[in-house]
């Protein structure tokens, strides 16, 4: 499984109808979040995230994309969670905890693992990594891309029983890439049984950002591209003003990258009801994009 639930895709301003930002992606046992901001714990029971979130990866620290972790962190708590929970950021993140767990959380009933982190950093979940990149917002700030591992090409038992090798064991290790030998002594090695690897899957979330040759470099061949689009082309000069991306340019990313596919999120307020305009700017562009609402899923199936 590998499913993001768009919490909330809005702007510095929560709307009616968008909640401020926060994405959770499941993969296989684990949940991460991407920011946390103001409401997310509601937006988590609205559309059945689940809690059990084993890490928090924050974009940059605005209130915006942080503040709602303060009551999360009491809910799990009161909830008795035991599990320690990971928060990964970039500079200042560890400040900012210090400051507001001072500042009204009681002791929390699991440990608090902070890490601040910086682009080029690899840190390993199961099955996959957790990779930081560089963005452009004024501020200490990261993107992240959630890269899994390779996985071993497809097994054909069929060239496998024609060498001469018995279904059981000896087919399990040539599917975990080991040689075996046959009786008669012969080797037979996973070349002979298995396809090409497999490469694993890769999301790409920007958080906050100006287009940065960062994004492109990480985001190659990216299954999806989740990137900020604050901004329609008539307010392409804000864009440059306050750090943000226009839709169009988002897409060009995208295009560059040779991903597969764009989804727009962090919408101004003045696109919460029509974000139709966003999305024909960057279809000029981009053929494989959406704009995100909230409670939006996108579910990532495993290829060949």
């Amino acid at each position: 499984m590998l499913r993001l639930t768009f919490l909330g895709t809005s702007a510095a301003q929560p709307t009616i109808g968008r909640n401020l930002s926060s994405l959770a992606v499941r993969r296989e046992r684990e949940l991460f979040l991407v920011d946390c901001g103001e409401g997310t714990q509601r937006q988590m029971i609205r559309y059945g995230t689940g809690f059990d979130v084993a890490a928090i990866c924050f974009t940059h620290l605005h209130l915006d994309h942080w503040l709602g972790v303060v009551g999360f962190l009491r809910t799990l708590s009161m909830q008795g969670r035991p599990e320690p929970l990971d928060l990964y950021g970039p500079r200042g993140l560890s400040r900012v905890v210090e400051r507001y767990m001072a500042g009204g959380i009681e002791q929390l009933s699991f440990d608090l693992r902070v890490r601040e982190v910086a682009p080029g950093d690899r840190i390993r979940r199961d099955g996959c990594d957790l990779v930081p990149f560089a963005t452009r917002h004024g501020v200490p700030s990261v993107g992240w891309a959630l890269v899994e591992d390779g996985r071993p090409g497809k097994f054909h038992p069929d060239r496998a029983a024609a060498l001469g090798v018995e279904e059981g064991p000896m087919f399990g290790a040539l599917q975990r890439g080991q040689a075996v030998t046959l009786p008669g002594g012969r080797v037979v090695t996973p070349l002979e049984v298995l396809d090409p690897p497999r490469a694993g899957r890769k999301v790409v979330v920007t958080g906050d950002t100006r287009p940065c040759p960062a994004t492109v470099d990480i985001a190659r061949a990216a299954d999806l591209v989740v990137h900020d689009s604050t901004f329609g082309d008539g307010e392409a000069a804000r864009a440059v003003e306050t750090d943000h991306s226009t839709a169009r340019e988002a897409a060009r990313i995208a295009r560059e990258a040779g991903a597969a596919r764009l989804v727009l999120t962090h919408l101004s307020t003045r696109y919460d009801r029509e974000p139709e305009l966003l999305l024909a700017q960057a279809r000029e562009e981009f053929g494989e994009v959406a704009v995100a609402h909230d409670g939006m899923t996108i579910e990532l199936p495993l290829v060949g």
